[in-house]
């Protein structure tokens, strides 16, 4: 009977994705196919483990469903080791589109300026993947860029397989108690807001600009220069690079490249993204880590912008003082924390909370510093977290991810990096600059902004009493009770100056 209930319950999602047309246009790529993976009685596939089934089930799926099992395999969270460890394999393999597509597609966008980009055009991509690839081309001042081209069509390909993801989640929620608790919705809802940034490729550019900026207080962080007059929303161009990919330990050891120092630098570069300037990259996988060694000096290049990470500035600040409470092993503070930020019910025994935090994080501890894992401490929140209701905020996920990505990228450089010492000067200038004093300077910063308000008051408070004396004639009211109008008028308005003034 509930399962005659949950499948009569499925009708409303028919109705909105549109199910048998999403399923008709998912047999046209071999989507339908690729769900038999999934089916444990099959008899061709009952040696494969539940991991493999589903991570073969998505590289048949296709390029926008590998992309989505990546994203999930960071999702330590929500999925059990062995499917995690499965999906994390799971690799781009996309063969690129032609070259003749790509010329063509750069003549219609950029119309007169195409040519400079066509006459040295490699017709071989440098990459390829899910929503984009890259060609190489040299400009009339002979300098050498890449010509990033998003995928013909892909808007309403992924429009097309996000539907298909969010009828699935839908259906999978419903069927199964256990899957509802994973909030796969959620997931795929957080996996939409990525892919909708990767679309615009303007807005990569931008964020481009934007970054370089930033580190410029890091000069061994290099990001490559944008090519502004060539930038469309399906058409971006970089400044090549010619350089070591990180990953390529062997390479750069016979460089004499020091990688702990590479190791630290990474670690150093992420941290001050996110405290110093609220920004950073959130797609810090090797294959978009290059490393280049000019007269002695290590330079450490990003690629990739598509994915940037925010938090509010609230949330930056809970954060830092978490991590500083973590490291003390104070979980009543971290408790609190979470509570005064509204990251847990406000009705949350802070007691319970801290409790379960320490059964968490006392055996991470108990480990030597160079074992302590910011990653795994991350995670262990999470899971404890989401027992007492804690609502995860996409930017969070993008920040553990991204954190994940980090640590095992410094680890994989330096097996021995202790990754709190490398983290706690970071923190504390970020908080000497978040000191009484320096907000006192930053507001003074704004004063000609209050002074324009505070010039702006006594109109204010003239329209303010001529409204009181224009209710008191009406009520025919005494003189007493106009003097004490115009008392309380003036009041307000010397209150609001002066807060003005405060702030």
């Amino acid at each position: 009977m509930i399962a005659i209930i949950r499948l009569f319950s499925l009708s409303p999602i028919v109705l909105r994705y549109g199910l048998f047309d999403l399923l008709r246009k998912a047999n046209n790529k071999s989507t339908l196919p690729a769900l038999a993976y999934l089916n444990p009685y099959r008899r061709h596939y009952q040696h494969l483990t539940r991991g493999e089934r589903l991570r073969k089930a998505l590289l048949e799926a296709g390029p926008l469903y590998i992309k989505f099992g990546q994203m999930l395999s960071t999702r330590r969270d929500l999925l059990p080791p062995d499917i995690a460890d499965e999906l994390a394999q799971l690799q781009d393999q996309v063969p690129p589109f032609s070259s003749a597509v790509a010329r063509k597609m750069i003549k219609e966008t950029l119309g007169n300026k195409a040519d400079e980009l066509l006459q040295h055009f490699e017709d071989i991509p440098i990459g390829s993947a899910s929503i984009a690839q890259v060609h190489g081309t040299r400009l009339a001042n002979g300098d050498e860029v890449v010509v990033k081209l998003l995928r013909p069509d892909i808007e309403k390909h992924v429009k097309q397989d996000i539907q298909l993801l969010a009828m699935l989640a839908c259906m999978l929620t419903l069927i199964s108690p256990t899957l509802k608790k994973l909030n796969i919705q959620n997931v795929v809802n957080e996996f939409k807001l990525i892919t909708a940034k990767e679309l615009d490729l303007q807005a990569e550019v931008a964020n481009a600009s934007q970054l370089k900026r930033n580190m410029q207080s890091l000069d061994y962080v290099v990001i490559p220069n944008v090519y502004w007059p060539y930038a469309r929303k399906n058409i971006a161009v970089f400044e090549r690079i010619h350089a070591i990919r990180v990953s390529d330990k062997e390479r750069l050891k016979n460089l004499d490249i020091d990688l702990s120092v590479l190791a630290e630098r990474t670690l150093e570069l992420f941290f001050t993204a996110v405290f110093e300037h609220n920004f950073f990259h959130a797609d810090m996988h090797p294959g978009n880590i290059f490393i280049e060694k000019i007269d002695n000096e290590l330079k450490y290049i990003l690629v990739d912008f598509g994915i940037m990470g925010t938090l509010p500035v609230q949330d930056q600040r809970y954060l830092a003082e978490n991590l500083g409470a973590f490291f003390q092993q104070d979980y009543d503070r971290v408790a609190q924390l979470h509570i005064a930020s509204g990251w847990v019910p406000a009705h949350t025994r802070a007691d319970a909370f801290a409790a379960a935090i320490r059964t968490v994080c006392e055996p991470i501890f108990a480990r030597a510093p160079h074992e302590i894992s910011f990653a795994e401490l991350f995670l262990g929140l999470l899971n404890t977290a989401r027992a007492f209701d804690m609502e995860i905020l996409p930017q969070m996920i993008l920040l553990q991810k991204t954190l994940m990505n980090v640590e095992g990228l410094a680890r994989f450089l330096d097996p021995n990096i202790d990754i709190w010492q490398s983290a706690k000067p970071i923190l504390k200038k970020w908080s000497r600059k978040r000191s009484f004093a320096k907000r006192l300077c930053n507001q003074l910063r704004d004063a000609p902004l209050w002074m324009d308000q505070l010039i702006r008051l006594p109109g204010l408070a003239s329209q303010t009493l001529e409204q009181f004396n224009q209710q008191l004639n009406a009520r025919k009211t005494t003189k007493k009770m106009y003097y004490n109008s115009f008392t309380v008028g003036f009041v307000c308005a010397s209150l609001l100056g002066l807060t003005m003034l405060a702030l």
